[in-house]
Parts: C-alpha cells; structure tokens; sequence
C-alpha cells in the first residue's frame, strides 16, 4: 500500500485500527491465493466450525443418517432433523438462508431463530432487544449467544445482565447458525434456559469488495479474502461503517471490525485460530415520553431529550478451536480471550434525580474474560443397544471493574444535585468463576424410540469490592455495600424421550433445569438486612417442560409444534429508570410454537413461524408507577414471521420477510392504593404520600387502570442479482410499507425540566421508541478469482 494510500486509510478510520489494518492488508496482499470452494454445507459447517458440542454430535449423526448434499437448498437442515433432533424447538440455519435474509442490522440474522425478534429502543450502538418465547430478554438475559466458540454474553454487566452486543458480527462471514430453545440440553449453560444461538464463521472466502450506500445516510465498506498458508487457509476480513438513522440528532454511528483467522484441516483433526477487534462510537435516542410529543418539547417521536447520550465500545476477542478423531469418538475443545470496554451514556428519567444537570448516567466497564471448554463424543454399543456418550467439562473467568457515574454532556460530575440514592452512583471490582461438568447420553433402544438423558453441574463463584462503599455505607437511606463474596453449586438434570412411529414423523417429551447467574452486585446487596430486598440466588433456576413433534411430507415441507412451560426462581426486570436490570419475583410461562418450511420449486422457499405466550409473575408486583399485579412488563403476548426465499432463478435471488411482534402489558396490572403511596411518597397534600389511585389519577402522578403496548408488523425486501465475471448488486428495502409503529415502548417514572417544582416524586408515563420510517440501501459488489 502507498504512503497516500495509508494516509486515506486513516481518515476514513481515525484510530490504531487503522495501522493495523493497513499492516495487514500488505502482508496479506502478498500470500497465495486459496483455491476457492464451495459453501459448506450445515452439517460440515458444524464439524468444522462450531462449538465442540455440535461438531461431536455431527460426527455421531453422520454415522447414523446420510446427509443429502446433491442438491443445493435455501434451507437444507430445516429440511433434515428427523432422527438428530432433541426437541422439535432444536434446528440449524444454514448458510444460504443466513445470506438471503433482509437485515436492517446484523443481529436481525438471528431472527432465522424462529419465534425470536432482534430489535433495538436505542441507538445503533448499543445492544439489541430480544424478545422470544414471551420473555423480553432485554439486551440478552436467558439467550445464550456464541460467535465461533467466543460467549458473548457478560455477566455483571454495566447496563444489563448478559448484555450481548452483536455489532461485532460481521455478516458475509456467517457459515450457519444452530439453536436451542428451553432447558433440555446439558452442553447449554448460563443465560441459555430460554435459547441459545451459536453462529460460527465460514473458514474461507471469495476475494471480494463490497460497497454500500443508502438513505438515511447508511455507508459501508467490506474486503476480505483467504490465501494459502503454511497448510491451512488465512482468511482476512475488514468492515467499515456509518449510519445517522432518522433522528432529529443523528446517530452519527462509526463501526469498525476487523478480522483474521487462519484454519487447518487435516482429515482426522483440524483447527482454527481467530483473532477480531471492534471499535464502536455513535449517539443514542433513547425512548421518549409521550407527553414531550405531545408537548411539542421534541419535533416528532424522532426527537431527543438529550442530544449528548451515546456510546463508546471496544471489544477484542481471541479464539483457538481444535477437533480430532481420537480412541473411535471425536475430541472437541475452544478456548477464548476477550478484552471489553465500553462507556454508555443515557439519560432516562430527565430531571427527576438531579433538577439542575439531569439525569445523564455514564455507565463504565473495563472487562477481561477468558475460558474454555471440551468434549468428548463417544459412540458405543451396550447389550447391542447403540448409544452415543457426550462428555464435557468448561470454565470461564471474568476480571471487570464495572460501575455508574452522574454525567451531563458526557462529562463526569462529583455528585448529583437532588435526591439520587446513593446506589446510582458506583464503582466495584469484581472476579467471576464459573465452571461445569457434563454428561449426556443418546440411546437408540429401537429403530422407532430414543432417548437422550444429560446431567449438568454448574458451580460459580463470585467476589466484589466496593470501591465506592464509604459513600454508600454513609448512605442516608440505608448502610449498605456491594461487597460481598457469593457462590452456589445447581445440578441440572436434563432428558428428552423421541417416538418415531413412521419415517416422516417424530414426537418428542422434554424436561429439565436450567439456570442464568444474577448480577453480582445485586446479590449481594440482598443480604444487607437495612435494605430489606427479597434474597436473590447467584444462579437462578429455570425449569421446563415441552411436548412436540415434527413431520415432513415428501423432502419438501417441515412441520413442527411444541407446547411448553418455563418456571423462572427470579425474574429479571428491566428497570428503565435506571437504566439497567434488577430480580424481581418467580414467574411462569405456557406458550406454543408453530413453524412451517415448505419448498414451493427449485429456487424459491416458504417459511412462517409463530408463537403464542401466556405469562405471570407467581405473586402481585409493585412496577414503579403505582400500579400492582401479575402481569410481566414488555413481555409479548405472540412473536412471529413469515418469508419467502428466492434462490438460482437464473441470476436472481433474494428474501421478502415479514417480521411480527405481538401486544404487551406496560404495567404489572391496574392502579393500586398501596402501590401509589409507596411510589410517590412526597407527591400528596403538604408533601406527604399520595394518598390514593383517584388522586394520583386527578394529578397527573400516573394512569388509572391496565396498560398495553403496542406491538409491530414490518416488511423488509431484499433482491440480488448476479452479472458476469463476479460483479453482482443488490437492493434492500426496509419497512417496506412504512409502518409507523414502535420497535419498543415502556411505561416508567420521569420528570421533564418544566415539571421539577410541581412533582416532587415525578410522572410515570409511557416512553417510546420509534420503528425505523421506510429505507432503501443500494450494494455493489466484486468477487475475484472467477
């Protein structure tokens, strides 16, 4: 690369990446090109690049079921899980699909999981919002998620637990995904009672560059490549992007990732080495209150209250995963490193804790996390009864300062100016362990009946110190520090019975335990008894039940329904006033789900999915806002889908997707008498509690009766076409018909600057975040090496 050339580099991306990056592209430039292959099929992408569990168990099912590999399908493994699955909620997405489907941002690929909605109440910087199986995961509570063997969940986090932050993702690199749904399987661990999604990373790529442009001001650039080294394949890969959005202060978002990964396959064993960094900087719109709008205090619901929140992030992640056939079963191992830091600026209640600099909140993390984890997958014949034995053992370890500030512009403030607790300020140390040891064993009694019993045992252990304790031990409100050490063991016995009466037809009866961890800090603020919180478990148990079945009619059409309930010891509560989550009550769940794959022709698919959820709290819950009841906020009443699938008609091909969120409760039931004296304890005559549902009702405090948010239906295209010697252009088109409704919304306790000397305690109102209004995006692309 030229002197002049470099210098441009580092304009378009002002930081060291840029060094590295232009370091990188002349050693890579340099290396032999690799002999190009076909895309990989679901199965082979499972042996070479998922997590040790999957690969092993492909080996085994390999051994049993020919996979069909002749003819090339959109959605080969949706169309061949008779006799491998475990539930009828297990499946694998294959490569093609993942390429097909029209993603407004790359966490939207997880939406190929049916029943699950990625969606986003802030800006494009930040992590999604999950909803699936009616839980409103919030940014990734009890959705286990894996990038090539990498977790990306954080335990502990700064602004929720779990947090999983899929702007690392880079998309044209995606070799096929595999999912779970419920508490069945003994390789699925923390966050992953719900669902888990382990996407992994294709080995090798075509030479190419790609270029994108479209409203809204959305730019991007991708380059990558593989060549031949030492015996293996390194593949490189870049992406740049920058994106405003709709809003009045735009996003401003600047992404960058950046990748390398050499792979080495030697026939009975292979391995990878994968290193990526991510750099992410951008402006957030958070939701906004209803009466702003109405007040005219914004423009439109594309408004913002404080044009200063945003976020900084910076991930790098390094990972080693090896396979080998070893003694007549396969050894499978990963491990990882990864560096996060992250500062996450939201103003949320406005003025209600500090009336004179608001409420802006910078939430910190430095966090160091490395682990690993292996498995042994032995297929053996007891009393001639074949059997198939998974062994597994894993651990991880987390090193993070994490913590809150008061900040106003993005700077730093000594303290707030009003009434703030003094647990919304804080800074701890914290050291997480976890390990886990499991077994599993598949039978094959019959040709027609299976079983698969698995048992799990989590240990983890946790150590915080407060770094801020002199402040919050002085605490008017209540002594009280978040240090503490805690650890718990949970056995987790898991099975699944299969009955397949005919070749095209399986029932399926599961059970089992699963579990997420809590926030550290939270737990150990439930056993200071001045603050007389309800005791929260470090390992939260899930417990599940689900009955299905799955049909296919002729290799052409997949049915699958499944029937099932989850009973959660601790719920996790988002609590948009603070901007983070906290436990709240057990809960149960009953839902359904109901998944169609049906092959029309050749070259064009249908898929449609849809899922329906009754959920409750085990006893009456005080939201915040003066209202009382069972009813779980945001959590979705149904979720669905439905797309169609264009492939190899001649040069087309493409996705048309319609994506469903079904209506949700905004308050845990109608206005309650004690509900509204405990959460507006200075808003009554003389300054004293409000002393009832009418009156607060009379003034404005909060809304009498049951509250519902609405949920969204949108359209989203996308439509490729292929011309001669590797060049091909696309066009995506999102919100098709222009919806105008929310991708989120909340009902919650501010206050607006207009209001701080009229309501002591605040207005508890609905806040919304607005779908993305109709937008095109226009890709041009170049494969070499044709």
């Amino acid at each position: 690369m030229s002197r002049q050339g470099e210098h441009n580099l580092r304009r378009f991306v002002p930081r060291p990446c840029a060094g590295w990056l232009a370091a990188a592209i002349q050693v890579f430039a340099a290396l032999p090109a690799a002999a190009q292959e076909t895309p990989l099929a679901a199965a082979d992408v499972a042996s070479s690049n998922a997590s040790p569990v999957e690969a092993s168990e492909v080996a085994a099912i390999k051994k049993t079921k020919v996979i069909p590999l002749a003819e090339v399908t959109v959605t080969a493994r949706r169309l061949d899980l008779l006799g491998t699955a475990q539930t009828a909620s297990d499946g694998v997405v294959s490569q093609e699909e993942l390429e097909l489907t029209p993603a407004y941002r790359p966490g939207q690929l997880l939406e190929t999981v049916p029943g699950l909605i990625v969606s986003l109440h802030s800006g494009e910087g930040k992590a999604n919002q999950y909803l699936l199986r009616g839980y409103n995961l919030d940014h990734g509570t009890d959705l286990a998620t894996f990038i090539d063997g990498v977790p990306i969940n954080q335990p502990t986090h700064a602004h929720g637990q779990g947090y999983t932050d899929l702007n690392i993702l880079i998309p044209e690199l995606a070799g096929g995904l595999s999912y779970t749904k419920g508490t069945y399987h003994a390789d699925v661990g923390d966050f992953g009672g719900v669902g888990s999604v382990r996407l992994d990373y294709v080995d090798s790529i075509p030479d190419q560059v790609l270029v994108t442009t479209g409203t809204l001001d959305f730019q991007r650039m991708f380059a990558a490549g593989t060549r031949a080294l030492a015996g293996g394949k390194l593949l490189a890969a870049a992406e740049l992007q920058h994106y405003d959005g709709p809003f009045v202060v735009p996003d401003d978002q600047r992404k960058e990732n950046l990748l390398m990964r050499y792979s080495r396959d030697e026939g009975n064993r292979g391995y990878s080495l994968t290193g990526s960094l991510y750099h992410g900087l951008s402006t957030n719109t958070t939701d906004l209150p209803q009466r702003a709008i109405a007040e005219g205090l914004v423009p439109n619901r594309f408004g913002s209250l404080d044009g200063s929140d945003g976020v900084r992030a910076n991930r790098g992640n390094l990972s080693f995963q090896y396979h080998q056939v070893l003694g007549g079963g396969r050894l499978a191992a990963n491990a990882f490193y990864s560096h996060n830091e992250l500062h996450l600026y939201n103003n949320f209640t406005h003025f209600l804790f500090d009336p004179v600099n608001g409420d802006q909140e910078e939430q910190f993390e430095f966090r160091d996390a490395a682990g690993g984890e292996a498995s042994y997958m032995l297929p053996a014949a007891l009393l001639s009864i074949d059997n198939e034995f998974l062994f597994g053992v894993l651990a991880r370890y987390d090193d993070l300062t994490v913590g809150r500030n008061a900040s106003a512009d993005r700077m730093p403030l000594p303290a707030f100016a009003g009434k703030a607790p003094a647990s919304f300020t804080n800074r701890d140390r914290v050291f997480l362990l976890t390990t886990a040891a499991y077994l599993q064993a598949t039978t094959h009694w019959t040709p027609w009946f299976r079983s698969v019993l698995g048992f799990r045992e989590e240990y983890a252990r946790g150590l915080d110190t407060d770094l801020q304790a002199v402040v919050h031990e002085a605490s008017a409100a209540g002594a009280y520090s978040n240090s503490g050490e805690s650890s718990r063991t949970l056995p987790q016995p898991k099975g699944s019975l299969i009955y397949q009466p005919a070749e095209s037809l399986e029932f399926y009866l599961s059970a089992g335990r699963g579990f997420h961890s809590a926030d550290l800090r939270g737990v150990n603020q439930t056993k200071v008894p001045a603050l007389n919180l309800p005791p929260t478990p470090f390992l939260a148990s899930l417990v599940g039940e689900e009955a299905g079945l799955r049909a296919e009619v002729q290799g052409k059409l997949t049915f699958t329904a499944a029937l099932y309930n989850l009973d959660q010891q601790s719920e996790t509560i988002i609590d948009p006033d603070i901007g983070a989550d906290s436990p709240g009550p057990p809960s149960r769940r009953d839902g359904y789900e109901l998944n169609v794959t049906y092959k029309i022709r050749r070259w064009l698919e249908l898929y449609a999915s849809y899922s329906g959820d009754h959920t409750r709290f085990r006893y009456a819950f005080d939201d915040g806002t003066g209202h009382l009841g069972t009813y779980i906020t945001d959590a979705p009443l149904a979720t669905g889908s439905l797309a169609l699938y264009l492939q190899d008609l001649g040069p087309w091909s493409g996705g048309l997707e319609y994506r469903y969120l079904g209506n949700y409760p905004l308050a845990s039931g109608p206005c309650a008498d004690t509900a509204v004296q405990h959460d507006f304890p200075h808003s009554g005559p003389n300054g004293a509690a409000a002393p009832s549902c009418a009156y607060a009702v009379a003034r404005g405090l909060t809304t009498g009766g049951e509250l519902g948010g609405k949920g969204f239906g949108e359209f989203n295209l996308d439509l490729g076409y292929a011309f001669v010697d590797g060049w091909s252009a696309s066009l995506g088109v999102y919100n098709l018909l222009d919806s105008k409704r929310n991708a989120a919304e909340f009902t919650y306790v501010d206050r607006l600057q207009a209001e701080v000397s009229s309501y002591p305690d605040g207005r508890a109102d609905t806040h919304l975040h607005p779908l993305e209004p109709v937008s095109a995006r226009f890709t041009v692309s170049r494969r070499f090496g044709f």
